[in-house]
């Protein structure tokens, strides 16, 4: 055969062998010369696009199917493998277009059926994967990915009661399926089964030790439940394996667990690398011409009763409409809640784009020439990071939701201040920083704390002794944080600590480690959840609020500071353990901010057993409240649309994002 070079059935041959073994580059040079011979064998184009596909170069693959179905326009399998060459490109339209050309040709395709409700599931069309994958356990029901990814869209949609009884389907066929016990625990974690989801994490592990980005998961799900047992070996191997590039962990994790920028940085540059890499499915944004208005662009999740709404809403409703027009991209769920109603209303147009794929949102944002997109979410609960990925305005900025660098190069800013991010630490964010003068937070003058006067006993308090608190959730509370408390209270004679309940494990694990610590268990109250104007006026019943570390009180912190309440906090290195000396130099009480866990104990029970200091820092609190920039919101507004007229300037003078400093 090697005497005859030109030979197609020799050369054909050789070809399929080569990609038999696996020499695949061997194949596809095989199969080309093949093709040079005879240019429409329909077997050899498909195989070669095969071999290309299994090459991942998915290009050149589609070329080699598209020439196939030129010649057999009616070969299921060209079709189907056309699809996972789109699917891989991520180009899901296309690829449901031709598993469903399989399916037609080819009415019991399987994998077809299966590959077709996987896309469906990634444009986050729900429903339809969900009857997709129906008729794919209708042709086999002995198959543990349908029954898997049947749960996924269950997770997406929310039943979460129903996935779960898909993943188990799945794991009955296949004992093993590490994949299946992780979305399980997902599943779990959202119906409050914190423990269970902890073990289901835990035998996913087992099955799969590189299960990416379960390890940081599974950590913090334990500090939901105040689960320390093994807190100091978890942390460590956590930073050995971001140390390492493992896909280790989620980066929100990361900011409670590690006070480390560099660590956090790196932690998001694998993550956005691994989930959100820069996708060039979408031509690069043309240079546009000067809108009239600046139009700015609201991406969140959280549009209804949510700390980042509670923030921002005020912030919308007083935007100047002669200079912006704004526009919010809404892909939570439509809650109908007051808050949701008024930043509804608080919009120039708000768009509810939650059964929107990513491509779609991205479409409409680009249509409606969003100038500036602001991320709300960053890497938090149902993010939509891919509209960032694939590009949604020709700049994009990461704004509050998320208090961290996202470790991606197409979101060009985030907007900070210059306690958060000292100039010297600006390496360990990718973005370009936009510094507000005083706070980078928005706050809500609106917020109404309600009239009534709760006596300490209707909040389950003694009705004398020192009231700490600390309303954070209980993930933020590490081990070293509760004992530099414990150390406090055994230095405060009849003093309580009030927190924020957030599960009754937590409660439980939280009231033995008191007493591991020689404090009573009864001096821990916990709180129930309250209306947010009931809750801010329970803040009255406090004496001091007690920060942590390395995740610091943020909305919590203004809450507490706005009901009057003074904050103590220890300032750490990252954004996340800085936030609340932003808002305590923002209304200008520095005395409140100490730089080390022992400063942070002494002040605590210097405050408590000195009455005249205190009432001389609430004093000075109820003066600052309304006087000073950090509750001034048209101040503030008018300080972030100057950023925001600021990079849209150097887009407009064609100059790539720098370090912006708003000058107050």
């Amino acid at each position: 055969m090697h005497s005859q070079p030109d030979h197609f059935d020799a050369l054909q041959l050789l070809a399929t062998i080569a990609g038999q073994q696996n020499k695949l580059t061997e194949a596809v040079e095989l199969f080309i010369r093949a093709l040079k011979i005879n240019p429409v064998h329909p077997a050899s184009l498909n195989n070669c696009g095969n071999a290309l596909l299994m090459l991942k170069r998915y290009e050149e693959a589609l070329l080699n199917y598209d020439r196939a179905i030129a010649v057999q326009p009616n070969n299921a399998d060209t079709y189907y493998n056309r699809g996972v060459a789109l699917q891989a490109l991520k180009r899901y339209e296309g690829a449901v277009e031709n598993y469903e050309r399989a399916i037609a040709l080819r009415p019991g395709y399987t994998l077809a059926y299966n590959n077709r409700s996987f896309t469906l599931l990634e444009l986050k069309r729900y429903e339809e994967a969900l009857l997709s994958y129906d008729k794919t356990l209708a042709l086999n029901a002995n198959y543990p990915e349908p029954h898997y990814n049947r749960g996924n869209a269950l997770l997406g949609l929310k039943r979460y009661e129903e996935a779960i009884l898909s993943y188990d389907k799945s794991l009955k066929i296949k004992p093993d399926y590490a994949e299946a016990y992780g979305n399980r625990g997902n599943a779990l974690q959202e119906l409050k089964q914190l423990e269970d989801a902890v073990l289901s994490y835990e035998r996913s592990i087992s099955l799969k030790p590189d299960y990416d980005f379960l390890f940081g998961q599974l950590l913090h799900t334990k500090m939901k439940i105040s689960d320390w047992r093994t807190f100091e070996d978890d942390v460590q191997q956590l930073c050995e394996k971001i140390e390492l590039n493992k896909k280790a962990s989620s980066p929100f994790s990361v900011l409670a667990l590690q006070d480390s920028p560099a660590l956090q940085k790196k932690a998001a540059e694998i993550f956005a690398l691994e989930k959100f890499p820069l996708n060039q499915l979408l031509p690069k944004i043309p240079k546009r011409a000067r809108h009239k208005k600046i139009r700015i662009g609201y991406y969140s999740a959280d549009f209804r009763n949510h700390p980042v709404s509670f923030l921002t809403a005020e912030l919308f409703e007083i935007h100047n409409r002669e200079q912006f027009e704004i526009i919010a991209f809404s892909f939570g769920a439509d809650t109908q809640d007051e808050i949701r109603k008024r930043i509804a209303n608080a919009f120039d147009r708000f768009i509810d784009v939650r059964n929107l794929s990513d491509i779609d949102v991205v479409n409409l944002s680009r249509s409606l020439e969003i100038d500036i997109a602001i991320d709300l979410g960053g890497f938090t609960t149902d993010c939509r990071t891919e509209i960032f990925a694939i590009g949604a305005a020709p700049i994009q900025v990461n704004y509050l939701g998320y208090p961290g660098t996202m470790g991606a190069e197409y979101i060009d800013y985030l907007i900070a201040d210059a306690t958060l991010i000292p100039e010297t630490d600006q390496h360990y964010y990718t973005e370009k920083i936009v510094y507000l003068p005083n706070s980078y937070m928005a706050n809500d003058t609106t917020r109404c704390i309600a009239n009534k006067m709760f006596t300490r006993e209707e909040l389950g308090l003694p009705t004398i002794g020192f009231v700490f608190c600390c309303f954070n959730n209980n993930y933020k509370i590490t081990p070293a944080t509760f004992g530099g408390w414990m150390k406090i209270l055994k230095k405060t004679e009849g003093s309580v600590l009030w927190l924020f309940e957030g599960n009754p494990i937590s409660n439980d694990n939280l009231r033995k480690e008191a007493i591991n610590w020689g404090v009573n268990a009864e001096r821990l109250i916990f709180s129930r959840r309250m209306s947010l104007d009931n809750h801010l006026a329970r803040h009255r019943a406090a004496d001091l609020f007690l920060d942590t570390l390395p995740y610091n009180a943020h909305t919590t912190a203004s809450d507490a500071l706005w009901a009057g309440l003074p904050v103590l906090t220890c300032l750490g290195e990252s954004f996340a353990a800085r936030v609340a000396a932003s808002l305590l130099n923002a209304i200008q009480l520095p005395e409140l901010i100490t730089s080390t866990q022992e400063e942070y104990e002494a002040l605590a029970v210097e405050l408590a057993t000195n009455p005249e200091k205190l009432t001389a820092i609430r004093q000075k609190l109820e003066m600052n409240r309304l006087t000073t920039p950090l509750f001034d919101t048209e101040r503030f507004t008018r300080n972030i649309e100057k950023a925001y007229t600021a990079m849209y300037e150097r887009y407009q003078a064609d100059l790539l994002p720098d370090h912006i400093v708003i000058k107050p």
